[in-house]
């Protein structure tokens, strides 16, 4: 059957990105990356949509010490040399730009323009229009009619609202409360305590989107769900893996530290289905003297994977490897004394690796042999060993056992727990590791709901909530009818857009704490909400004064945050104040009993922060700690080599191959982000290290599989997916010959998330299956108007 649902064209109420009627330019792509270009493209964005002095007070404390963490990614910051020329990236600036931008909106843009008006901009327009300045509310029944305009509403207003719409659900698990990464310890501590005294786990969160997976095998296998390298670490590596992960666009400042593991000697290898120009030179700004030299040369093995076929490929090598060991046991190729003291399940891994063929597992992973081989040879003569990776490997149906094969590799070589080796996850939003820290999971562990209810004098839920896709589930089933976002573009962010989007307009409420519009705001419920948060470039004043926020980065270390710019709007509120404001309301209307003074928290943060450290462990001191310069690390038995699991062993894992059928006129699809994007935010529209500009709508796709298909460079295309007999299909898009694995498409978020079934999902970690999407494309003109549909 064909699920047939207008698309933008056709409807003002589709929830998908409008189509660009202007076709994108291409060009080679280039063959390295940041250098004087990523400088004239951030000053570019600065001086177009911020004030620029206002933009040079926060560029000089970004990422300092004691300064403004910044609002993008997790990557960790040096721990005594910060640089003074800027401790940021491209990407960061850009980020800054969004928050502080000069251009405001509130009722006079609102009035001018209706629903169905916003919908059939695009999702970089809405971001440009402008920082959201007072709460506005949707009223009447906003699903039915795309007419309808936000209007103000007093913040008095909004939360007694909110409250009522709370405390008349029959059921607290008829509410939903996300969450995303950018959301402070303190905001997300209190959040997920009011969350848990409503009587709900219902506590989904982006995690769930994207490292969630890792999270499930690193927590089976070495006993944390968190990496276990410092920054320091990549300083001391002899070999550092970097799979299914572009650092050049999603964590730029990371290849600073690969060029730092370069200069003391160490070799990269790059696992990934296409080349990325940052992982070919890294052209260090920085360093005036790496300008004039043309830059650093970063990846010395390439390995050109198969989507999804990492697995096959790091059988081979630890197969490989472990050929080596036997012919030359005296060699030490792998680390049997580790391995006999520290590990569990090694027998059953290598006992099932002699099932497997050498050719055939090189066969299946795409990459050609001599360059498997090279891998090896690198691998057997190092004992320090980084594993990098992000969401080229967590978003497949066997994310989380891709995770667990490498750990089994790294066991095997006994790199974990010791410098210059490890787990290095790396996460994306800059507080996404801080917000689980603080209780924000939809699965809490039971020891943390036991001090919580200790320290609070209530019985916590104990039954798991929902997460990301079992909430969009419910939503469709209609048994949500309050639905809380903290931050994030929910509907951008997630899987089969228009379900996604029709399940969001069963909902009664919806409410969005945000700083700026974005697509959420105009796929909603019944009655919808937009509460406009401080950013975290904005001075936060409370009772006591001037307030500051903690972050913990990808690597756990803790430190603070502190704004330095008056607020856009004097109807700004911060996210900790929003959140005890809205307990406040709910305790009030329904009467009943809280041991929390809510609003006696936030007159000032440091008893947020007591708070934390009476109910989470690796806390202890922390106002004063967190004040330290360079912040603190929290505990991490893996990184000492102390693996918190049921028999305190770090644990091997048989892992099977991934099953992926894909038939002749079909390929495999992943979805990734543009240069100008970070998560669901688009901040211009062009990809200039992949050569595209002025547009989105593009198929990367293989020369010999445009040949043999029947195609062209430049070909109109749509692209469809077909799961469970239910067709889902996207327009109007350009094909782009590109070095890409043969077999293997890549395309923008959120443009073809809509191909991608809900129901289609990592095993274990609920994850959706964003990096192996089997799809056909065929050309547009062919295809009638009639038979393009989109949604489920």
């Amino acid at each position: 059957m064909t699920a047939h649902t207008p698309t933008s064209a056709q409807s003002n109420l589709s929830a998908q990105v409008p189509i660009q009627k202007e076709q994108p330019k291409i060009s080679p792509p280039p063959q390295s990356s940041v250098g004087l270009s990523a400088v004239t493209s951030a000053l570019e964005h600065v001086f177009k949509y911020t004030k620029p002095r206002e933009a040079l007070t926060v560029l000089n404390l970004l990422n300092q010490q004691k300064g403004i963490d910044c609002p993008g990614c997790a990557w960790p910051d040096p721990k005594d040399h910060r640089s003074k020329l800027g401790e940021y990236c491209e990407n960061g600036v850009k980020a800054v730009a969004e928050e502080i931008q000069e251009a405001t909106i509130g009722k006079a843009f609102f009035q001018k323009y209706t629903i169905s008006d916003l919908l059939n901009m695009s999702d970089f327009e809405l971001g440009k229009a402008g920082r959201l300045i007072e709460p506005m509310i949707l009223k009447g029944d906003a699903t039915l009619d795309s007419n309808l305009k936000y209007e103000p509403i007093s913040w008095t207003e909004a939360f007694e609202l909110c409250a009522k719409a709370m405390g008349d659900l029959s059921d607290p698990n008829e509410a939903v409360f996300y969450t995303s990464g950018r959301t402070s310890n303190e905001a997300a501590y209190l959040y997920q305590l009011f969350v848990r005294q409503l009587g709900t786990n219902n506590l989904p969160d982006c995690s769930n989107m994207c490292h969630e997976s890792s999270g499930k095998a690193l927590i089976q296998t070495l006993g944390i769900g968190k990496g276990s390298v410092t920054l320091e670490d990549f300083d001391e590596a002899e070999v550092i893996l970097v799979i299914g992960q572009n650092p050049g666009t999603n964590h730029p400042r990371m290849l600073s530290a690969l060029e730092r593991c370069k200069e003391n000697g160490g070799k990269i290898i790059s696992i990934n289905p296409l080349p990325e120009a940052g992982l070919i030179k890294f052209v260090n700004p920085q360093r005036p003297i790496k300008l004039l030299k043309g830059g650093t040369a970063l990846c010395d093995l390439f390995l050109q994977v198969k989507i999804n076929a990492d697995v096959p490929l790091l059988k081979a090598i630890m197969k490989g490897l472990v050929e080596l060991d036997s012919q030359n046991p005296n060699l030490g190729v792998l680390d049997h004394a580790f391995m006999k003291e520290k590990t569990l399940g090694g027998d059953a891994v290598f006992e099932d690796l002699k099932q497997y063929d050498f050719e055939s597992l090189v066969i299946q992973s795409g990459v050609e042999r001599s360059l498997v081989k090279q891998a090896i040879d690198l691998l057997a003569g190092s004992k320090k060993i980084i594993a990098c990776w992000a969401m080229g490997l967590t978003q497949h149906l066997n994310a989380v056992e891709n995770i667990k094969e490498v750990v089994n590799l790294l066991l095997m070589k006994g790199a974990i727990g010791k410098p210059g080796a490890g787990t290095c996850p790396v996460r994306g939003h800059s507080n996404v590791q801080g917000d689980r820290t603080m209780g924000i999971w939809e699965a809490p562990p039971e020891a943390f709901l036991d001090r919580l209810g200790d320290r609070y004098g209530f019985s916590p839920p104990r039954a798991h909530g929902y997460h990301v896709v079992s909430a969009i589930e419910a939503m469709d089933q209609e048994k949500v009818k309050f639905f809380f976002a903290m931050g994030g573009n929910f509907l951008s962010a997630t899987p089969d857009t228009e379900f996604t989007g029709n399940a969001l307009r069963k909902v009664d409420f919806t409410i969005h704490v945000s700083t700026k519009l974005n697509r959420s705001h105009l796929v909603h419920g019944k009655t919808a909400l937009i509460l406009p948060c401080l950013g975290r470039t904005e001075i936060d004043i409370q009772k006591n004064g001037a307030q500051f926020v903690s972050v913990e980065n990808s690597m756990g270390v803790v430190q603070l945050s502190q704004g330095r710019l008056n607020p856009k709007s004097k109807d700004l509120m911060s996210e900790p104040a929003i959140v005890a404001n809205l307990a406040d309301a709910y305790f009030r209307y329904t009467g009943k009993s809280t041991n929390v003074n809510w609003l006696a928290l936030i007159e000032d943060y440091d008893r947020i922060r007591t708070e934390i450290q009476a109910v989470i462990p690796g806390f202890d001191r922390y106002n004063e700690r967190v004040r330290e310069a360079s912040g603190f690390a929290l505990p991490n038995g893996a990184r000492e080599g102390i693996f918190k699991t049921a028999q305190e062993k770090a644990n091997f894992t048989v892992v099977a191959l991934p099953k992926l059928v894909v038939k002749a006129d079909e390929f495999v699809m992943m979805t990734i982000r543009s240069h100008d994007q970070y998560n669901t935010t688009i901040y211009g529209l062009d990809d200039r290290y992949r050569g595209i500009q002025q547009g989105r709508r593009v198929v990367l796709i293989n020369p010999m599989d445009l040949s043999e298909k029947g195609f062209k460079d430049g070909d109109l295309v749509d692209i469809e997916s077909c799961y469970e007999g239910v067709t889902r299909q996207v327009q109007s898009f350009r094909l782009v010959s590109y070095p890409i694995t043969k077999g293997c498409l890549a395309t923008y978020f959120p443009e073809t998330n809509p191909l991608i079934p809900i129901t289609l999902c990592a095993v274990q970690s609920h994850t959706p299956v964003s990096k192996s999407v089997i799809v056909k494309i065929k050309s547009t003109e062919l295809i009638s108007n009639d038979s393009k549909s989109s949604g489920r």
